[in-house]
């Protein structure tokens, strides 16, 4: 599977993408916005690879690499908790690299893979739960269309206290807009 756009493509996890994964995965200054609480082995992520082909509906999950054209891996954007029978699922971005922040590689993934959940998995809506001082995502999806519904109050606890976690959501009737 992959998703061609202007700037960048979205496709699956190959083997190739290990290293990248792991360096990624281990980063321990991203696990609050994983519920990481320790590091993965290789073995775990060559299986985790290895599994990622699993059809979205099975696994209710999706993760998909944000590349350049020259296949270069930036980031990835994840599907979950899918479900189909409420057609809802989840979305998260993550560009790794600070360098390539802010040049527009998040939004138009965000806008692929939105396309993408409403089209294929015939999604009604999409959410995104950002913590409340991540200015720069809450900028990004108020402008793809995302409406803050909700407030989780102290729900993300980190080495200096506790973060206050809000859900964003995108309706396909209010997508249809943008």
């Amino acid at each position: 599977m992959q998703i061609k756009g202007t700037h960048i493509n979205l496709r699956l996890l190959e083997p190739s993408d290990l290293a990248f994964l792991e360096m990624v995965e281990n980063d321990v200054s991203l696990w609050e916005l994983s519920n990481t609480v320790a590091p993965f082995s290789i073995e775990v992520l060559k299986e985790y690879i290895s599994n990622a082909q699993q059809d979205i509906f099975e696994a209710q999950q999706l993760r998909l690499v944000i590349t350049t054209k020259e296949n270069n891996a930036l980031g990835f954007i994840d599907l979950f908790d899918f479900e189909p029978l409420h057609h809802r699922v989840g979305v998260g971005i993550l560009i790794y690299n600070k360098e390539n922040r802010g040049k527009g590689y998040a939004k138009e993934s965000l806008n692929l893979v939105c396309k993408y959940a409403f089209e294929k998995l015939e999604a009604h809506q999409i959410f995104a739960n950002i913590t409340d001082d991540n200015q720069a995502s809450i900028a990004m999806f108020k402008n793809a269309g995302f409406e803050k519904t909700g407030t989780k109050i102290d729900w993300i606890k980190t080495k200096n206290g506790f973060k206050n976690e809000s859900i964003f959501q995108l309706f396909k009737m209010m997508s249809a807009q943008n």
